[in-house]
């Protein structure tokens, strides 16, 4: 169920962005809405599952700061796709190759952990394909509504790009299966850091003259508000297991 969860959240966000990428005000709000959601499950979950845990103590936070780092080193190979840094008219600047690379390595790493969840819909899951969605979406209208792209059928290299994107997650929670248990704090805190710089970049990136952007402010509430939502019901449900 997680596999296809995490498949379905890239196939859609693609068709999305295939049919209305044109649309850049919707993948910005989209993003926007997921950078509430994303920081949301980064302070309220994995954050709280890397502290609280018995093995790496204070180390831990080199290995948030080492996940930061890392999402800064992908951007250079993604152009900052990953926050809705797209625009049409430098669009050659991206070589395919190195977004795919960049792409596939960011979502490999997000699966890691994966491995480890006990819970079917884990919020940490639910982050994941949150983030997915805007990012798929913003690829789907970059791979898709190319103004040089004059054939109707979606090219191969487009194709493989967007299934090595969608297996990117589930192939890490697959390897994160052969390893220790232990090791768990350590990728969440990569994956905590990665989280954390792409949601406060989005959140963070200044407004135009430096106004209040009301749209802005309320849809990160609402990622916020979503993402609290089920950081309580994830709870409840804790709470009535242990019962």
């Amino acid at each position: 169920m997680t596999v296809l969860l995490l498949i379905l959240s890239v196939i859609a966000g693609v068709f999305l962005g295939k049919h209305f990428g044109k649309k850049e005000k919707l993948a910005k709000n989209l993003l926007i809405l997921s950078a509430g959601f994303l920081i949301t499950i980064c302070l309220n979950e994995v954050f709280p599952q890397v502290y609280t845990s018995e093995i790496g103590g204070s180390s831990l936070g080199i290995f948030v700061i080492g996940g930061v780092l890392l999402q800064m080193i992908l951007e250079a190979l993604t152009k900052g796709f990953e926050h809705g840094h797209f625009h049409h008219h430098n669009e050659h600047n991206i070589l395919p190759v190195a977004l795919m690379v960049g792409l596939f390595i960011h979502a490999f790493i997000e699966g890691i952990p994966l491995a480890n969840e006990e819970h079917e819909f884990s919020p940490y899951l639910l982050g994941i394909v949150f983030h997915n969605l805007p990012i798929s979406f913003i690829l789907g209208a970059f791979l898709f509504n190319r103004k040089d792209e004059s054939k109707s059928t979606p090219s191969y290299p487009s194709l493989l790009i967007v299934a090595l994107f969608a297996l990117a997650s589930p192939a890490g929670m697959l390897l994160g299966n052969y390893f220790n248990p232990d090791l768990q704090p350590y990728f969440l805190a990569i994956v905590g850091g990665i989280f954390l710089h792409i949601s406060s970049v989005i959140i963070f990136e200044s407004n135009k003259n430096h106004n209040i952007d009301w749209m802005k402010i309320g849809l990160v509430i609402l990622g916020v508000s979503l993402a609290l939502t089920m950081h309580l019901f994830h709870n409840h449900e804790h709470i009535g297991h242990h019962h």
